[in-house]
């Protein structure tokens, strides 16, 4: 499964990295706990390191309910 055109690059334990290369060459890498629950702080952090590649309004739909 492709989102933001990330795929899974490598995993070691229960974190994953996804990874994506632009055009230009650029790797972004975005490390995610798959964890059935994550705290806040973790959550506001995923956010935060996706909102360096993807802009917020993108990402609205998996991060946040109406």
């Amino acid at each position: 499964m492709r989102i933001f055109g990330f795929e899974k690059h490598s995993q070691r334990g229960s974190h994953v990295k996804l990874r994506r290369i632009e055009v230009a060459g650029e790797r972004q890498t975005l490390t995610i706990p798959l964890h059935a629950e994550l705290d806040v702080g973790t959550l506001r952090a995923i956010v935060r390191q996706a909102t360096r590649y993807i802009h917020e309004t993108e990402q609205r739909t998996y991060f946040y309910t109406d």
